[in-house]
């Protein structure tokens, strides 16, 4: 049985498998290894991810198939501004703590051998914000901001290390790229193919780190020039 790994989290993972997304990236890196599976919601924040995960999560597997990894990839929406646009999404940093703290003992409960791995959120260009938002209006407000962003980034790493489980700091390490505001951000929050990519290897690293890489899992199937082409049944054992 392949082994499966869950992708849980806002609109940065449900866009993960558009093309050069880092969720459609690990897929074809473990492609017949193993099983990547998207749950992404644009949008939501960690209150409302509470709300959904028995239905989101029914029929992934039980005990006996539960997958060897989740990643958690909220704080986004939760770091917009309470007093503009988005403030609809926001939640204060503190119940968001709280959240991942109930989100990871969900996961835990339902799966006890998962590896729950956190993703903080990454850094704002609230200027790319502005433009996406407000066109060339002079007034226009980014409704999330670098600095807020940062604070629910070190949240996450907090609770993570609490909890001693995997943690990636993409706001830190997105701000490591050159030009990071516009190499790595579309539209001030989502990712260009650049930005997908910085995740991808990060995540790669974190699982490779658990034991779980591509060089050590095995195919799923022989491949086609191990067939015994005169006697396929020797090779598949029917």
């Amino acid at each position: 049985m392949r082994p499966k790994l869950v992708l849980f989290g806002d609109s940065i993972t449900e866009e993960s498998f558009g093309e050069g997304g880092w969720g459609a990236s690990l897929a074809h890196l473990f492609a017949r290894k193993a099983d990547v599976i998207l749950r992404g919601y644009s949008g939501y924040n960690t209150r409302w991810a509470l709300k959904i995960l028995d239905k989101t999560m029914n029929g992934i597997g039980g005990d006996s198939d539960a997958p060897v990894a989740v990643t958690v990839f909220f704080g986004a929406n939760d770091a917009s501004l309470p007093d503009q646009k988005s403030g609809f999404q926001h939640v204060p940093l503190v119940e968001y703590k709280e959240n991942l703290r109930s989100i990871h003992a969900y996961f835990k409960k339902k799966w006890p051998s998962t590896t729950v791995i956190f993703i903080a959120p990454p850094p704002i260009d609230e200027e790319g914000r502005i433009k996406y938002l407000c066109g060339d209006d002079p007034s226009g407000q980014a409704e999330r901001t670098n600095e807020a962003a940062g604070e629910f980034a070190k949240g996450c790493i907090t609770v993570a290390k609490e909890l001693n489980i995997p943690v990636i700091d993409t706001w830190s390490r997105m701000q490591e790229i050159p030009d990071w505001r516009k190499s790595t951000l579309r539209d001030g929050l989502h990712f260009t193919p650049l930005g997908n990519k910085v995740l991808f290897d990060e995540v790669v690293k974190t699982l490779k780190d658990l034991g779980l890489s591509d060089e050590k899992l095995a195919t799923d199937q022989p491949y086609y020039n191990e067939v015994d082409y005169n006697d396929p049944s020797k090779t598949f054992g029917n």
